[in-house]
């Protein structure tokens, strides 16, 4: 059955479409993938613009969006599926329009946004003409804590004018547009209600890319970046703001929930990769005597082990997923919590020791290991360090026994 905005798939039409996914990564993804993440993104943009009207072609554009919005109307369970097979690629989500940070900011727009900025903002970020950025993380506070900031936005004859320094900022190199988080009250009594965001073009008069912010010894280009930002004087007009002004806190967190659910299945695809990777290189490396690594005992309890721990998340995750589709991103804070360390852990041991299976190899370039561990060593501090989540979810734990503090 179908509604407007989502559409509910029987196991076999599920099946069928994470099919053509897979087809679609395996005969024209992964043939070009390394070329692509070894040098500049800027380098590849033809083949790259070829891919995402081959994912278009497919009908494997927008998954995430509702049948309304020209998307394939997958819940958040199914969704969460297609992005375990998209993260086994490092160019998966981006060619099929739902990386990050574009897909946060759809979903904020789609539900907080005037009408104006959707038709001016929203729907070319949909039909992927345009990339956008998310501006929030500051370099003289901690990015875990976003009541504390000191980018400030004050009203004058009609516009936002706005004062601040941002880092962190991923994509905004070529981004057309980002949304940024400020003090628009900075004075009020509930620190929870002292930002706001604001929609800003990134065209606009004292807006400044200060540069790239070099990832252990890679600054990146364009989707594959993380900049350093400024604003100086930055004026947009007061009906840039999205949702209302003090809301900034609470749409961060409307945000980052199902963010981490996409971030966590993501992940877990990047295991199953990194995974397949190691096994293989066990039974192709060739010891002494006819021997190979798969011959190892040592090694054999490091694929049990990620094995076990490669399903366990992927069970966590999708529960997560279920409750958050059916009773929202509130009911699910300690789940939420739980998957962001837990799953960030167990994405860092594959890695690291299917790096260690590889070798020397495996420090090279010349498989996407190396670029994982880079890229991906980030997971375990952005969307909140591991240690915040797991002090705030014990504290949640021991106040069900009682404990006060």
């Amino acid at each position: 059955m179908e509604s407007n905005s989502q559409r509910i798939f029987g196991s076999d039409e599920l099946d069928d479409l994470l099919s053509r996914y897979r087809d679609f990564l395996k005969e024209h993804v992964y043939p070009v993938e390394l070329s692509v993440v070894s040098k500049p993104f800027s380098h590849s943009s033809k083949l790259l613009k070829e891919l995402r009207s081959k994912a278009k072609e497919l009908n494997l554009w927008n998954p995430h969006l509702s049948i309304a919005d020209g998307g394939l109307g997958l819940s958040l369970p199914d969704f969460a599926q297609v992005s375990e097979l998209l993260g086994t690629s490092p160019l998966g989500h981006y060619l099929c329009n739902c990386h990050a940070p574009d897909i946060g900011n759809m979903e904020l727009m789609h539900q907080f946004a005037s009408p104006e900025l959707q038709e001016k903002y929203l729907k070319p970020l949909w039909a992927g003409d345009i990339r956008s950025c998310f501006a929030m993380t500051e370099p003289m506070h901690a990015g875990s804590n976003p009541v504390n900031m000191s980018t400030t936005a004050v009203l004058e004859d009609d516009k936002w004018v706005i004062n601040g320094h941002k880092w962190f900022t991923t994509g905004a190199d070529g981004a057309a547009f980002t949304i940024v988080m400020a003090q628009t009250d900075p004075n009020n009594e509930n620190p929870y209600l002292r930002a706001s965001m604001i929609l800003v073009p990134l065209d606009t008069p004292g807006y400044e890319l200060v540069r790239n912010i070099p990832i252990m010894g890679e600054a990146g280009d364009e989707y594959l970046s993380h900049g350093e930002v400024k604003f100086k004087d930055v004026r947009v007009p007061k009906s840039n703001l999205i949702g209302k002004e003090g809301q900034g806190f609470a749409l961060a967190q409307e945000r980052l929930g199902p963010g981490r659910i996409h971030h966590c299945m993501r992940w877990i695809g990047i295991c199953e990769r990194a995974f397949d990777l190691m096994c293989q290189r066990m039974v192709d490396r060739e010891l002494a005597a006819g021997k190979t690594l798969a011959h190892q005992q040592s090694l054999h309890v490091w694929v049990a082990e990620l094995r076990a721990q490669i399903n366990a998340s992927r069970l966590m995750v999708m529960h997560t997923a279920y409750d958050m589709d059916k009773k929202g991103a509130k009911a699910v804070k300690e789940e939420i919590s739980t998957i962001k360390f837990f799953v960030a852990d167990v994405l860092m041991q594959t890695l690291d020791k299917a790096i260690q299976v590889h070798g020397a190899l495996g420090i090279t370039d010349d498989t996407l290991l190396s670029f994982w561990y880079r890229h991906e060593r980030g997971s375990r501090i952005y969307d909140g360090p591991d240690e915040v989540h797991k002090t705030v979810l014990a504290r949640k734990i021991l106040k069900t026994y009682g404990a006060t503090r």
